[in-house]
């Protein structure tokens, strides 16, 4: 992906990319907005922290919670060198880890690499640990490679350890518990760190008419500044991706222990990164999830909280449905009363795209299809008191909403129609939460839009909660089919923005997306704006706040960033804002410093950085005027 985006940047091969502060004068175009350069590797330019190849015997890896060994195996290594090899494994968790609680800052992005080998055929994982402020320890996949008897390379797999934490490892496990596994060139190294576009419009402030503007984020994703910033800058809703949903909250052990049968207990330490993020920044929460079939352990539903027990009764499972919901809204209001859960999706997912319930059984039994709820209730009838107990715990002001995907299925939308016109009469759900995970070939918006009237027809709120849309062509026509889709789709939620409460895109970059292969968000892997982001906010006037000093007051005044000449001059050449007679990189210069407020421009350069002849200069004109230094590349 790295490689990709250097091609697009130094070859101008995005439309959309936007002006940095100072573009050469002459010589060949390179234009970037951010502040690194991806560079071939080396050691001098990649800033790491951490390095071993045991060439030198020193070995700093430990077998996880004193099992197993690791030592230099002076002779097996990549390229015929030392390596670690580690021995003695007896469970699959079980294999060689560094502590990096003295290498890394927490808080901050960093990416491993490494060379690993096993015997014969095996999948090896690499994970990170760390234990919260509360004692309890969190595991979290990072990625994992293929061995057949020879070196697999694992290449900069990010990974930021959360701040307040102890005992943070990296370490490495493999199904297969009679392996040995051997690991070279070990490197942890400081992520690359980006400058956003504070100078292109704020979505929030685009759509403030219409609805909010949110996005999804996990607590590794939320660590580096860039992304904090693009999320303060666009969104005034957040939704945490996995931090809230059930296996984050429920601990098993502390149930266990209370030798209740009906009270789950619940732990929120996976999500005080983001809820305290969210409670400095007077960001406004989107709740998910509370009642769920996927993410949700089977031990819930069996007798005494135990993975090998049996099935509770629907009395039981009842009980502690309630309890579980009662203690998260709770627990929130108690720990955060400062945070704006503004909605909650109650249930998730229970229809399947022929609009009948999900299978009886275990999630991981028989793919996504099975549900726990349905092993206990039988069929859906669970929905209604999930949404019973929500109206009575939830906090005042918050709406309740039934979410799903492939909600445009005609015989799904008819199905969740249905049920939520018989849960509004009982007066249980507030709106449906449109998934929209899209794809650029399907669906079409003429289908969004059926399945999006058919929900707003019901009378109920509707919001759009998982927004994406994935392209496999990453090419410049690739990204522009895909903007084109994005700006149907959000065209769309402007018609029916009466009825739509909020927007939200499931992620902040491509490559953080858990479909980061299809490319499916608005912002590039280095937090640039990619068409699709233009494509929606292209003809929309942006409320922007600007201060006036007078000698002894301050006045705020609201303007927009459309700027219209007080008298109409027809330009000789448009584009030529300089007036010099042809155009070049300094007419781009000179327009994008008056768009960021460090120039003025006569009446005739107006008229000139004019591009479409709208009769306003804005970010727009910008980009037509660098697409024409695109096609002469």
């Amino acid at each position: 992906m790295k490689k990709f985006l250097s091609r697009k940047i130094a070859a101008g091969l995005m439309s959309s990319v936007m002006l940095c502060s100072a573009l050469p004068m002459t010589g060949a175009m390179n234009v970037m907005s951010n502040s690194v350069v991806f560079a071939e590797d080396s050691e001098t330019t990649e800033n790491v922290v951490y390095y071993a190849d045991f060439e030198d015997g020193k070995n700093d890896f430990t077998g996880r919670d004193g099992c197993g060994s690791a030592a230099i195996d002076s002779t097996g290594g990549y390229g015929g060198g030392a390596c670690m090899l580690f021995t003695g494994r007896q469970k699959s968790w079980q294999g060689p880890q560094l502590v990096v609680d003295d290498i890394v800052n927490q808080g901050e992005e960093y990416m491993v690499s490494a060379m690993v080998k096993t015997p014969w055929y095996a999948n090896v994982q690499v994970s990170m640990e760390y234990t919260d402020t509360e004692g309890t320890r969190h595991f979290s996949n990072l990625t994992s490679g293929i061995s057949n008897g020879d070196w697999v390379e694992i290449s900069d797999t990010k990974f930021t350890v959360p701040k307040g934490v102890t005992k943070a490892a990296i370490y490495f496990e493999c199904s297969d518990t009679n392996v040995n596994i051997s690991v070279d060139n070990f490197k942890i190294k400081a992520a690359p760190t980006y400058d956003i576009q504070y100078d292109i419009p704020s979505l929030k402030d685009v759509f403030a008419e219409n609805f909010k503007i949110g996005g999804a984020v996990t607590t590794s994703e939320l660590a580096p500044k860039s992304a904090q910033e693009l999320i303060k800058k666009h969104y005034n809703s957040l939704t945490l991706g996995n931090e809230l949903k059930p296996d984050a909250l429920l601990d098993q052990k502390a149930t266990i222990a209370t030798g209740s049968e009906t009270t789950p207990v619940i732990n929120i330490s996976g999500a005080r990164t983001i809820l305290d993020f969210c409670r400095d920044n007077n960001i406004p929460v989107r709740g998910h999830v509370l009642v769920w079939h996927s993410q949700t352990p089977d031990w819930f539903f069996k007798e005494g909280f135990k993975d090998d027990g049996a099935w509770v009764s629907k009395e039981i499972m009842l009980q502690r449905m309630e309890n579980y919901i009662k203690t998260v809204f709770e627990t929130l209001e108690k720990e955060y009363p400062d945070v704006d859960f503004y909605a909650w999706d109650v249930v998730n997912e229970a229809w399947l795209d022929d609009g009948n319930p999900r299978k009886a059984g275990s999630q991981g039994a028989n793919g996504s299809n099975n549900s726990a709820w349905v092993q206990i209730f039988g069929d859906n009838s669970f929905i209604e008191p999930a949404f019973e107990y929500a109206r009575k715990y939830a906090p005042e002001g918050c709406k309740l909403y039934y979410n799903d995907f492939n909600e445009y299925m005609p015989s799904k939308t008819s199905a969740i129609v249905k049920m939520a016109t018989e849960l509004k009469e009982k007066g249980l759900i507030d709106g449906i939460g449109m998934q929209s995970h899209l794809d650029v070939g399907f669906p079409t918006a003429a289908n969004y839009e059926n399945a999006l009237k058919a929900f707003c027809d019901t009378g109920l709120d509707v919001q759009v909660t998982e927004l994406d849309i994935t392209t496999v062509d990453t090419s410049e026509t690739g990204f522009e089919t895909q903007a084109s889709l994005y700006k149907q789709i959000m065209d769309l939620c402007v018609k029916y923005s009466d009825r739509i409460s909020a927007v939200v895109f499931w992620g902040t970059t491509d490559d953080k997306s858990w479909r980061a292969a299809k490319c499916p968000l608005l912002f590039n892997e280095d937090f640039t704006a990619k068409p699709a982001y233009y494509s929606i906010v292209k003809g929309r006037e942006v409320p922007v706040v600007t201060t006036t000093t007078a000698t002894t007051t301050t006045t705020t005044t609201t303007t927009t960033t459309t700027v219209v000449s007080t008298s109409v001059v027809k330009p000789e050449l448009v584009g030529d804002v300089d007036k010099n007679g042809k155009i070049e990189l300094a007419d781009l210069v000179l327009l994008h410093k008056y768009l960021t407020k460090k120039s003025e421009l006569s009446d005739e350069q107006f008229a000139a950085a004019d591009m479409n002849q709208d009769g306003k200069v804005n970010i727009f004109d910008a980009i037509e005027l660098r697409n024409f230094f695109n096609t002469e590349i």
